[in-house]
């Protein structure tokens, strides 16, 4: 989802009806699908070289604004956490075994980053919704807005760089009344080994750099590294998102990305930028090799996937691309993706119905995005254990400087809803962690985890799936949330997450997952050392309800020597803003 844009907090989602059908298989003539099959060119805008540089001389900012707009969408309302799934609970470990670890980037360091025409020029961003990847020896890590890349041992190779100057934007804003720069957001980003490119992608909405108002038209942007080396040059393409339907012009919410063999895969939830318009989830397939090569004007194939679930009662929502640890995948019916997405799309008549679905998708013949692409999309709904809308989170108490000044009461920290956050192709499996409310012995409902791991099959070419291993993670009185389950060529897999409650300060943490005996302990591989006191949570002029955006999603990859690596928010130490405190806790470990 958007990060908070103003004074509002973007949640975004979709306001449709909800009746679940399982094992329902849906195919829809590309003609009815109203995009289904459309295609476009990439523009390549130019390319950016970060370079090898030091940071110098980095000082708090004297005017801390946030940004003065956010785009007009529905409120994102999930079924309500009654009646939820009991769980045996899990065990809380101060004892973590990372291999390497070191703080990320902060608010500060996001606040504060910029050089030349971008310094002074960035905007306070919640949350910092983390992209990590990891290959050839460096780390990149990317957060609204901004990223850095470091060894693996983590020292910092580039300083930490706006986003908008990767994009090859103009700065979002030119203090202290303009002009402003686009409004981006939503970062990712995936090394593949295969071609040894990293990939770095985020959504973009076109500003009047006048007024800062939004002007309509939107794309999407995706930076690609010329070589294994991300300091040396990227590659910068964008695409339209537009779109000229009834309520648009629109955008593309929350860009989600994976790949396969021969492609590099978009999902985007598209709204209306000025109106409540909503057509669910859109995929867009690019020729991976193309965009490895920064090819001049690679295609994009676009199909509306949103339809594909009318049958069970409302549109596709935040379908999930896979992505691989190596070069495991599913090479049947000339190359096949996989998708995963969860079925609790909202509220209305389907009230008080709990989600036990999730939905695998099938994306084939994607060998035929080297040359005029032939896809076909397939997806059924596959029983799965009961999940629901998480509660919003406590934290320890702790100092709260912006708190005390607007004279309000200690943060709840925002746990969104119950869709994927990630999902790896491994092994033959598909793995994915979502939000859920959970219920552990001996305490109230908390936010927990529910993860899933599916088998999927497509080999004759008609999908069907099993579930090899599903399951939750929580702790009694305390809240885990925000997952991403980074998972080895062989099937080790942990759980990156969150972790806050009334005993701790928000943390960043990690579960070990077996197929054979489920999740692990929790381990703190990055302990919180005060309260999260972000502006988000202290709104004024719109109701918080005390609650302050965090997340939305966190990070985590397998390298190639068989480590995961994670990214995850909690709060550190060292220099604040005057607007947020929070930072981001990078580790290694090995499953």
């Amino acid at each position: 989802m958007l990060r908070l844009n103003a004074r509002h907090s973007l949640s975004l989602g979709v306001a449709v009806a909800l009746a679940l059908a399982p094992s329902i298989a849906v195919s829809i003539p590309a003609a009815s699908a109203g995009q289904n099959g459309s295609a476009q060119r990439l523009t390549l805008k130019g390319f950016f070289t970060p370079g090898n540089v030091t940071t110098t001389g980095e000082v708090a900012p004297s005017i801390d604004q946030v940004p003065p707009h956010s785009p007009f969408n529905k409120a994102l309302e999930h079924v309500p956490a009654a009646g939820v799934s009991q769980i045996a609970g899990n065990t809380i470990s101060g004892s973590a075994n990372t291999v390497a670890a070191w703080n990320g980037i902060s608010h500060f360091d996001q606040r504060t980053a910029g050089t030349g025409v971008y310094a002074g020029t960035q905007f306070s961003l919640e949350p910092p919704d983390q992209g990590l990847c990891v290959g050839n020896g460096n780390v990149v890590e990317a957060v609204n807005n901004a990223y850095r890349v470091y060894d693996t041992a983590g020292n910092p190779l580039t300083t930490t760089i706006p986003l908008s100057q990767l994009f090859l934007l103009q700065p979002e804003i030119v203090r202290p009344a303009g002009p402003f720069g686009p409004f981006i957001s939503d970062p990712k980003c995936y090394y593949d080994p295969d071609t040894n490119r990293f990939f770095l992608t985020e959504l973009e909405l076109e500003i009047n750099s006048v007024t800062g108002a939004f002007a309509g038209p939107s794309d999407q942007l995706i930076a690609v590294s010329s070589s294994g080396n991300p300091t040396a040059p990227w590659a910068i393409y964008s695409f339209s998102t537009t779109d000229s339907r009834a309520g648009c012009p629109c955008f593309g919410d929350q860009p989600l990305i994976g790949a396969d063999a021969n492609g590099f895969y978009i999902a985007t939830n598209e709204y209306g930028v000025f109106s409540s318009a909503y057509y669910g989830a859109q995929l867009y397939a690019i020729s991976k090799a193309a965009l490895a090569a920064n090819a001049p004007s690679p295609t994009v194939t676009h199909i509306d996937a949103g339809p594909y679930t009318l049958a069970q009662g409302g549109l596709a929502y935040s379908v999930q691309p896979a992505t691989s640890p190596n070069s495991g995948y599913a090479t049947t019916n000339g190359g096949t993706e996989y998708f995963l997405s969860t079925t609790d799309w909202s509220t209305g008549p389907a009230i008080g119905i709990r989600a036990n679905t999730v939905e695998v998708w099938a994306l084939t013949n994607t060998s035929s995005l080297s040359g005029t692409a032939s896809l076909g999309l397939s997806n059924i709904a596959l029983p799965s254990e009961q999940y629901a809308q998480p509660p919003n989170a406590q934290q320890e108490r702790g100092a709260t400087p912006l708190g005390t000044l607007v004279h309000d009461a200690l943060e709840l920290l925002d746990t969104n809803d119950d869709r994927l956050n990630q999902v790896v192709f491994a092994n033959g499996l598909l793995w994915a962690g979502a939000n859920s409310a959970v219920r552990p012995p001996n305490g109230p409902v908390v936010a927990g985890i529910a993860y899933f791991v599916v088998n999927p099959h497509d080999g004759a070419g008609t999908l069907t799936a099993s579930m090899a291993e599903q399951g939750f993670i929580g702790a009694s009185n305390e809240y885990v949330m925000y997952p991403s389950i980074g998972v080895t060529p062989g099937g080790g897999a942990v759980v990156a997450f969150s972790l806050t409650g009334p005993d701790h300060h928000p943390s960043a943490a990690y579960a070990h997952l077996s197929l054979t005996t489920g999740a692990g302990d929790i381990h703190i591989a990055g302990a919180g050392v005060a309260a999260d006191d972000g502006f988000t949570g202290y709104d004024e002029e719109t109701p918080s309800n005390g609650s302050a955006r965090w997340g939305d999603y966190s990070a985590a990859v397998s390298d190639l020597n068989g480590n995961i690596w994670m990214a995850a928010e909690y709060i550190p130490g060292g220099p604040r803003t005057s607007l947020a405190n929070w930072g981001t806790y990078v580790s290694e470990v090995a499953p």
